[in-house]
């Protein structure tokens, strides 16, 4: 397949080139080994879901923490309680947003006939 697939995505983000650059350099995207040995490649997709999920829900105990210490007055870093804030907003819209991508996928397939 010579489309952007997951598994050379982080290929491509670690040269910091497009596709068609490397395919103009001649340079090659390495092939996914299947059974590798890397943890990452074994890790199943519901794996990863849910450990984004915890990772999110982290965060937001994280924020609510903060601002609870700020409110009590535990703590006067109004900077660091904003940023750690607005992490947890744009983390919370982000998994948003891939379970609607989600949803999505799995609705057009069951619109699929057979």
């Amino acid at each position: 397949m010579d489309g952007l697939t997951i598994s050379n995505a982080d290929t491509l983000i670690d040269r910091g080139q497009t596709l068609k650059e490397i395919r103009n350099s001649n340079a090659s995207i390495p092939k996914p080994s299947v059974g590798g040995t890397d943890a990452a490649e074994g890790k199943s997709f519901a794996d990863t879901l849910k450990d984004a999920v915890n990772s999110v829900n982290t965060m937001q105990k994280e924020s609510d923490v903060k601002m609870q210490e700020l409110a009590t007055g535990k703590t006067k870093n109004i900077h660091d309680v904003m940023l750690t804030a607005e992490r947890a907003d744009v983390s919370l819209r982000l998994m948003t947003q891939v379970r609607n991508k989600i949803i999505e996928a799995y609705q057009e397939i069951m619109k699929m006939q057979v």
